[in-house]
């Protein structure tokens, strides 16, 4: 069981580094809100981190107490 949770907490951790690289080094929201393909990107790495924590609570739902 705790290795299906590092799995799902490596893919969390695998998406906030892509929103990192995304963004670059100074993200700014104007060039986020101007470009469809990087909103797009985000929020599906976004979704990726919804989905991870959904799966981990299913696991285990004391793990938020």
């Amino acid at each position: 069981m705790q290795l299906k949770i590092n799995k799902f907490l490596f893919d969390i951790i695998t998406s906030i580094n892509s929103i990192n690289e995304y963004l670059g080094e100074s993200p700014s929201f104007e060039t986020y809100q101007e470009s469809k393909i990087l909103r797009r990107a985000v929020e599906r790495e976004i979704e990726i981190i919804g989905e991870a924590v959904n799966s981990i609570l299913k696991i285990d739902p004391s793990i938020w107490k």
